[in-house]
């Protein structure tokens, strides 16, 4: 959302409130001056080991007094997280018309990923203005009747990334090939991230010119395991969650990714890196028809013989590190900037 936050406050005939929830402290203290937003409202609702019903309902807690309080135009939320589900759903009690940055976004199973498939359409439910990051998410909108109020923007996430990409300094490559990895996804809980784990070590085991980078999560249904699986393995460093800042530069100096999240599936292909994404269903299958991404689901040999295809064979690698786009420009916050713009002209 800092690209649109930004792009608002360049606007000059439209002002932004900036809220936080307080979720993820410390990492959103690190990122905020990197793109010079200054919050005005943080709910702090931070909480060790909240459960997503735990997350919205500290949102219904905390978030009416504040919309009371600014009393805004649009409430605009963000992506698929109980954050934004919550959110949206306070706005549309308070009447205040809700905006969706990333609208559109579908698998069709309700529990892949979970729970942001059913937070998705929760928040589509309840959306008067839908950002749409791609033809495909429009076409996910229209399908469920959803045709009113709809723009295709891209996504932020390009914008967010082009805009670190000028100002930080690249990481340094080492002399190792770099697997960068992110695994966190609850519907992967049990035996499908332990498979996933003993994918990694086997990779970095059959191939000593490489090494992993995994940022673990601090869920213990994702640390406990990660440790006892690859807590010994050499070469494979677990380290602490990196704030966008750091994880950027270390995605740019990685070989190639193997992830269960979303925005990694969009950020590497601008980068020209290679990723297996260990799910079994994917929101955003533009990167795979680009050649960018590959479904390799928790099936633990599948991931490591498309690992290794990657880092044993030339063109195979060739052939999924050019580097591509296919969820947008740049442009996107100005394009949302512009289509608010042109909705209050039309309400006047």
């Amino acid at each position: 959302m800092a690209p649109v936050a930004r792009a608002l406050q360049a606007a000059g005939d439209l002002e932004p409130v900036v809220c936080l929830t307080g979720q993820h402290r410390e990492m959103v203290e690190q990122i905020l001056p990197a793109f010079e937003i200054r919050p005005d409202f943080n709910l702090d609702i931070m909480a060790e080991n909240q459960s997503p019903a735990d997350v919205a309902s500290a949102v219904f807690r905390e978030l009416p007094a504040v919309i009371h309080r600014v009393e805004p135009a649009v409430v605009l939320v963000q992506g698929d997280t109980t954050t934004a589900m919550a959110s949206a759903v306070v706005g549309h009690y308070a009447r205040v018309p809700v905006g969706h940055v990333e609208a559109g976004l579908r698998t069709g199973q309700l529990f892949h990923p979970f729970p942001e498939e059913a937070n998705r359409k929760v928040i589509s439910a309840v959306t008067t203005l839908h950002f749409a990051p791609t033809a495909r998410a429009v076409q996910n909108l229209a399908a469920e009747n959803v045709t009113e109020g709809v723009f295709q923007t891209g996504n932020t996430v390009v914008d967010a990334l082009q805009h670190l990409l000028r100002t930080l300094e690249p990481a340094s490559q080492g002399d190792r090939r770099r697997i960068l990895v992110t695994a966190h996804r609850r519907e992967s809980f049990g035996a499908p991230i332990r498979r996933i784990f003993g994918a990694i070590r086997a990779i970095a085991e059959r191939h000593e010119d490489v090494e992993v980078l995994y940022p673990v999560h601090p869920n213990p249904e994702v640390s406990g395991p990660a440790v006892a699986i690859l807590g010994s393995v050499p070469r494979v460093h677990l380290v602490p969650p990196m704030d966008y800042i750091e994880f950027i530069p270390a995605l740019a100096a990685s070989y190639l990714a193997l992830t269960d999240s979303g925005g990694l599936q969009e950020e590497a292909p601008v980068l020209g890196k290679p990723v297996l994404v260990m799910r079994e269903h994917t929101e955003r299958p533009e990167a795979i028809e680009a050649g960018c991404a590959e479904l390799v689901g928790t099936d633990e040999e599948r991931i490591v013989s498309r690992a290794s295809a990657l880092l044993d064979d030339p063109e195979t690698y060739a052939r999924m590190s050019r580097p591509a786009s296919p969820f947008g420009d740049g442009h996107a916050a100005e394009r949302i900037v512009e289509a608010l713009r042109s909705w209050f002209q039309e309400r006047k």
